[in-house]
């Protein structure tokens, strides 16, 4: 096996330099695996955007609230078909029990995804975040753009009344689901029925102009090129630039994590995302990323282990706990951690951990 080729010195000394990275020169990173240099440079980057030692981490639930969805995508073991066996769909006291275990394990927030159900307009959701809020204080991170669509679709609105109206109710900000490979070639291989990139980008814009935080994700590993890849990243950089130059909240994290395969309709079509690949895919999007603050490590795809060497890689916070998580685990992964799990991590890796909240506020910092 040949040695991985060298970064161009040229390009290591315009990384170094803190210039922006043209696609071209991305895609020449994650094709060349030199991954310690790489390593080191992402790191640098991350120290230059994220000063000091510390690493963070927050205490919150995913609460898939139903797994019914007209979309079926190819890449998610998690849905099931309107009226096929086994769908469900949580009801009020259920969704009340998850949240107030949630705020007794130290939690502060709940991130509330599911499928795209049929029938759940946004009265629905005016009145389960309206009830959440009129009992529990905790933040409210949920509904990705595709459910954002699905809701104003069913309902009759536009997403930016389904926002605004979602976030009189108590909506705080949005996770980044559902961007997959923000290319429409990909999307349509793997998921031909769910928003294309221009409506999910224009969800995310919107809860911007809202003054609504927001996270980017990206599931890699599955029928994307390289040039793909980083083209996604491109249209993550482009609307933050936008966000940011007038002066909007914009993307608070990016999240890469690698598509997962099991029970999957894609299962034996695609070659599993390697450790490696995955850590030289985190430290081109903190360098690519310039303005997006917050790189997560994805221990709920990768293990702890490699989300530990991920901090050295130009990631600055290790995620949840993932007090309930059941769409990867659909899959056939299964990590599970611990507050105290992850305080360990971090600290063995040389660096201070803090709880954090959704915003990236301090909850406390562990000695």
């Amino acid at each position: 096996m040949s040695a991985p080729a060298q970064i161009d010195p040229a390009l290591v000394a315009k990384i170094s330099e803190g210039s922006r990275l043209e696609d071209d020169e991305a895609v020449a990173l994650l094709r060349g695996r030199d991954l310690l240099t790489l390593g080191r440079l992402a790191d640098e980057h991350r120290r230059r955007h994220v000063p000091g030692d510390t690493v963070t981490f927050i205490v919150d639930r995913n609460i898939n609230y139903t797994n019914i969805c007209l979309t079926g995508c190819d890449f998610c073991a998690f849905y099931s078909a309107v009226g096929a066996e086994g769908g469900y769909l949580l009801d009020k006291e259920e969704v009340f029990a998850k949240i107030q275990e949630t705020l007794d394990l130290g939690g502060t927030a709940v991130m509330m995804q599911g499928g795209l159900h049929p029938d759940l307009g946004i009265t629905y959701y005016e009145d389960l975040f309206s009830s959440i809020k009129a009992r529990f204080d905790i933040t409210i991170h949920s509904l990705s753009p595709p459910e954002i669509i699905h809701i104003a679709r069913v309902s009759g609105l536009t997403t930016a009344e389904t926002l605004r109206r979602l976030r009189a109710a108590g909506l705080d900000s949005l996770p980044g689901g559902g961007a997959e490979i923000l290319v429409d070639r990909v999307r349509q291989h793997v998921a031909p029925k769910k928003a294309r990139t221009e409506p999910w980008l224009q969800v995310m814009r919107e809860a911007h102009e809202l003054g609504m935080g927001t996270t980017a994700t990206m599931m890699f590993g599955s029928v994307e090129t390289l040039e793909e890849r980083v083209e996604h990243l491109r249209r993550i950089r482009d609307l933050q630039d936008e966000s940011l130059g007038r002066g909007l909240s914009g993307f608070r994290a990016f999240i890469p994590w690698t598509f997962q395969e099991g029970n999957t309709a894609l299962e034996g079509f695609t070659e599993p995302a390697t450790a490696v690949e995955y850590l030289t895919t985190l430290a081109v999007s903190r360098i690519y990323l310039d303005n997006v603050p917050n790189i997560q490590a994805s221990w709920v795809t990768q293990g702890l282990k490699i989300g530990q060497v991920a901090l050295r890689f130009g990631a600055n916070d290790l995620g949840s706990t993932m007090i309930e998580e059941n769409v990867v685990a659909a899959a056939g992964v299964t990590f599970s951690v611990s507050a105290d799990d992850l305080v360990a991590a971090i600290q063995a890796a040389g660096f201070t951990a803090a709880q954090r909240r959704t915003d990236y506020s301090l909850v406390r910092t562990f000695g």
